[in-house]
């Protein structure tokens, strides 16, 4: 496989273990949802399997989607603690730590904090290259739901950062 990301037929014919190291540049190598999504297999191609993972999302234990959440890391958390996707995600370029507020920083630790405490998993959102300062309303916001529907939206947004994290892997084969 090396560094690139390996084609659908290639995935197809992977063993279970082997998919799931894998897809965990995707979903964070959060294991039990990788098991699953393995047993989805084959893909026809890569939208079929965004597609199985958000039917796997959808239809996780919540101990699995636990599980899932948990493996990303909190937003705002030292770039040290991230994988390279996640810190490019979350906007940790060196211009952008050295813009980004300390008060941004701690506030977003306390509402990750308040969010943790209240639902008993960890905050996910695609956050898409967005300002950490637009995160902060965001989680203020998910603070204010309920935990079922606050689990969906966070298992939901795990499967669209893997969606946007495949196609950008793909268009920097491409490239």
């Amino acid at each position: 496989m090396g560094d690139r990301f390996p084609a659908i037929g290639e995935l197809n014919r992977l063993t279970d273990s082997a998919f799931a190291e894998a897809v965990g540049v995707l979903f964070e190598g959060a294991p039990g949802f990788a098991d699953r999504l393995a047993a989805e297999r084959p893909f026809a191609d890569d939208a079929g399997l965004l597609d199985a993972a958000s039917r796997v999302g959808g239809s996780l234990s919540e101990a699995h989607a636990r599980q899932l959440l948990d493996a990303h890391p909190r937003i705002g958390a030292d770039p040290r603690s991230m994988s390279g996707l996640s810190y490019a995600e979350q906007g940790s370029t060196a211009a952008h730590q050295a813009a980004t507020d300390r008060h941004v920083a701690a506030e977003l630790a306390r509402l990750n904090a308040a969010y943790e405490a209240r639902f008993g998993f960890r905050y996910v959102i695609f956050v898409a290259g967005r300002p950490r300062t637009e995160v902060v309303p965001l989680l203020e916001a998910a603070l204010e739901r309920n935990r079922a529907d606050e689990l969906r939206r966070a298992v939901a947004d795990c499967v669209a950062i893997a969606g946007d994290r495949l196609h950008r892997l793909r268009t920097e084969e491409d490239g």
